[in-house]
């Protein structure tokens, strides 16, 4: 059974009781970096594997997520500032035990590709926000994972210039 959860703003990704924070550096630009995230938004299972179907919603002010698992999600854009934000909240869900949930994604210039990070705002229950903690190390390499998979699908591999050893 979906729950509303507490309504909150973009503020909450930098105040929330327990902010997870993971940063990856991509070889994609920022541009192509920021178009998978916030306009192709169907394109996310193909990279983040926990993600099972995203799609938009509301001519694209909101997304409902499905995730491994049977959790989903209806969300909120929040900010969606090309090549340098994509954010957003979580206004029903049926997870457990999750009383407020936004997201932010942040992208600047790397060199040629793009530094990415990817920031988890959640409030709820204490059993639920202990959980969480635990989980650090697991979401860390599912995000991990994610920005791999999506700079490889963003930048596919060349061939090397003739002359040149393998």
């Amino acid at each position: 059974m979906a729950r509303r959860l507490r309504p909150v703003e973009l503020d909450f990704t930098a105040t929330a009781p327990v902010r997870l924070a993971y940063t990856a550096t991509l070889a994609a630009p920022p541009s192509a970096v920021y178009r998978s995230l916030a306009v192709e938004v169907g394109s996310m299972p193909a990279w983040f594997t926990a993600v099972v179907s995203a799609v938009p919603t509301a001519d694209g002010a909101g997304r409902t997520i499905r995730l491994r698992g049977g959790i989903v999600f209806e969300e909120t854009i929040l900010a969606a500032e090309p090549d340098v934000r994509y954010a957003y909240r979580v206004d029903l869900t049926n997870a457990p035990g999750v009383t407020a949930l936004a997201e932010e994604w942040a992208l600047s210039p790397a060199g040629k590709g793009t530094h990415l990070r990817w920031t988890m705002a959640v409030d709820g229950a204490a059993p639920f926000r202990l959980a969480l903690l635990l989980a650090r190390p697991g979401l860390g390499l599912s995000f991990r994972d994610a920005a791999r998979r999506l700079d490889q699908r963003l930048t596919p591999a060349r061939p090397p210039s003739p002359g040149t050893d393998r």
